[in-house]
């Protein structure tokens, strides 16, 4: 495996300044954007109640709910904010838990996914490693997200596993669960007191729980598999991972918070996401550009992904029990998307 090379050989003194300037301002405003988007999306739909409305502001609400699990991942890495006890209290508690997350198992899991990119023992490699597929098979993937199937099978098991074994008395299966998922469920009673005491309490189910069932599964997959599905060079940190190029729709609805610079985020892990565009800007200044594996949309990914053959029959590989519960951004996100 390629070492990354050392920042100082990629960027200027400069430009490394600029780009380890972590802002507090930032991170506290891309947080409540998110969440302003969501309470915007309620707010119009108990405005103006309509089918069309509320199919819209599911993939709003289920994007910037990846979104929330993004801006978690900066701030598993410290870098949402310059304050410390900031960073932790947005991350955890504005972030993670109303995804059910843990920014603390994430950042173990993840860190390994950093240091083994690729490799047959990157935690990730299940997500992408089956990779080329057949064209209908991905169509089914992606149907599977849409309808709530791959969303309702990661919940059923990350309660399954916080309960821990059957056999278990009751007692300490619910101390498990507390420990695991408390603030979680915490945080989720919270959301849903504050829907029901603004007259609205449906939202919560119809406009928070079914959009992170369903739109938020299947932008997580095309994005997963936008990041590292099909690369050309396990061993190079300049293509072993891919940055897809994006427009401002698919900023909105897929590659929200900047997720799609993913090489430049591999090259320099400590770029807040909000500095990513001006390192890509920095790179290509410094004749990098060339290297850095790019694709021109996401339809484009997703054709460089598939085959058209037909499936042959063979299983696909499919993660272990533990990996299950962990997921691209930590214990209990995402279940198996294999």
């Amino acid at each position: 495996m390629r070492l990354t090379p050392p920042a100082s050989s990629l960027l200027t003194p400069e430009q490394l300044a600029a780009l380890r300037e972590r802002s507090d301002a930032w991170g506290l405003w891309l947080v409540a954007h998110a969440w302003l988007v969501v309470v915007a999306a309620w707010a119009t739909c108990a405005w103006l109640p309509h089918p069309l409305t509320y199919v819209l502001a599911i993939a709003v609400i289920g994007s910037r709910q990846l979104g929330l699990l993004i801006l978690m991942h900066d701030g598993a890495h410290g870098m949402l904010t310059q304050s410390p006890r900031l960073n932790r209290v947005l991350t955890q508690w504005f972030c993670a838990y109303p995804m059910f997350a843990d920014a603390d198992v994430y950042r173990r899991y993840h860190l390994k996914h950093h240091a083994r990119t690729q490799q047959e023992d990157d935690p990730d490699i299940a997500l992408t490693g089956a990779y080329p597929i057949s064209r209908a098979s991905l169509v089914r993937k992606l149907l599977r997200d849409l309808v709530g199937i791959t969303g309702y099978s990661q919940r059923k098991y990350q309660i399954a596993m916080a309960l821990g074994p059957r056999d278990w008395p009751l007692a300490r299966r619910l101390a498990s669960f507390r420990a695991q998922l408390g603030r979680q469920l915490v945080v989720q009673l919270a959301l849903f007191a504050l829907l029901a005491a603004s007259g609205h309490w449906a939202f919560y189910f119809l406009l928070w729980v079914l959009p992170a069932l369903t739109w938020q599964q299947l932008v997580l997959r095309i994005r997963n598999i936008a990041e590292h599905a099909v690369v050309p060079d396990a061993d190079d940190c300049f293509r072993n991972a891919r940055t897809t190029l994006a427009g401002p729709l698919t900023r909105a609805f897929v590659a929200v918070y900047w997720v799609n610079y993913h090489v430049e985020h591999h090259l320099l892990m400590w770029v807040p996401c909000y500095r990513l565009p001006r390192l890509r800007e920095f790179l290509f200044a410094n004749g990098h550009g060339a290297k850095i594996e790019t694709r021109s949309g996401y339809l484009d990914v997703l054709r460089h992904v598939t085959t058209p053959r037909p499936d042959d029959g063979r299983p696909q590989p499919r993660r272990d029990p533990k990996a299950r519960a962990m997921g691209t951004f930590g214990a209990g996100f995402t279940a198996s998307q294999a």
